[in-house]
């Protein structure tokens, strides 16, 4: 805490151009939040995964610093490659290159400052390739330490292991964080069980495929999301914000090319 009470200021938006150079170090850990502006059927908002990865990021830099970590939170991205949504309404998605190129030049621009560590903490399933791909990116270009993070899946006990989108974790995710926007009473169940059903093909299988929302419902719903609970999405919430907290001592020291002695 600060000598007024409040807490020491860790949005990297929020500095002064002339803070930056003192703020900051080499290790300092820049936090981006990548989230979408997409359906989540007639239950849960467009802005889900956005809620989700701010609040989590946010969590993260809060917990990390009162920790003694140098870590700071970045504005977030909120439109993305959510475009395997796009034959519902509402979706707002980039296409995949234009992603990856914004983030290649939110990373030149972070290069010109002293921080050589960026984590993504991602909310949305459909980024995690790309992110991964211009993480390496990144590294090659500007010598930036890159990390991501989407976090891991949680079926809920009727998905048949296939909780994919605005389904129970997601669901309980957003009654502990918004339940404000979170319309219980519209909540349907559709469980991929052509997929589960599957031998060889399936989102984590040895042989995957491509597909759009739609292929599944209508509402673009993988998932069952009537069990949902807001104690049960505290409880993952927190998960995923201690096991990154618990990471950041790592990330801020990592070098993979680093000899043992």
């Amino acid at each position: 805490m600060t000598a007024s009470g409040r807490r020491a200021n860790r949005r990297y938006a929020e500095l002064t151009t002339a803070q930056i150079d003192t703020a900051l170090s080499r290790d300092s850990i820049l936090v981006l939040p990548t989230g979408a502006i997409e359906p989540h059927g007639p239950h849960l908002p467009l802005a889900t995964d956005l809620i989700v990865a701010e609040a989590v990021a946010a969590a993260v830099v809060e917990r990390g610093a009162a920790a003694g970590q140098d870590v700071w939170l970045l504005p977030s991205l909120g439109y993305t490659k959510s475009d395997e949504h796009a034959r519902l309404p509402g979706t707002v998605w980039l296409r995949a290159s234009t992603l990856f190129e914004t983030i290649v030049d939110i990373g030149a621009s972070l290069a010109q400052t002293p921080a050589r560590r960026l984590l993504f903490v991602n909310a949305h399933g459909g980024n995690s390739a790309l992110i991964e791909v211009a993480a390496r990116e990144l590294r090659r270009r500007f010598d930036l330490q890159t990390f991501f993070s989407s976090g891991p899946g949680h079926p809920g006990p009727t998905e048949r292991g296939l909780g994919i989108h605005a389904g129970w974790a997601e669901t309980s995710m957003m009654l502990h964080l918004r339940p404000d926007l979170v319309h219980m009473d519209q909540a349907v169940a559709t469980v991929a069980d052509a997929v589960a059903d599957a031998t060889s093909v399936g989102f984590a299988g040895p042989v995957r495929f491509g597909w759009l929302s739609t292929d599944f419902a209508e509402s673009g719903v993988i998932g069952d999301p009537t069990g949902a609970d807001a104690g049960i999405g505290a409880t993952l919430f927190d998960e995923r914000v201690d096991t990154l907290v618990t990471a950041l001592p790592e990330i801020a020291v990592f070098d993979p090319g680093r000899v043992r002695r």
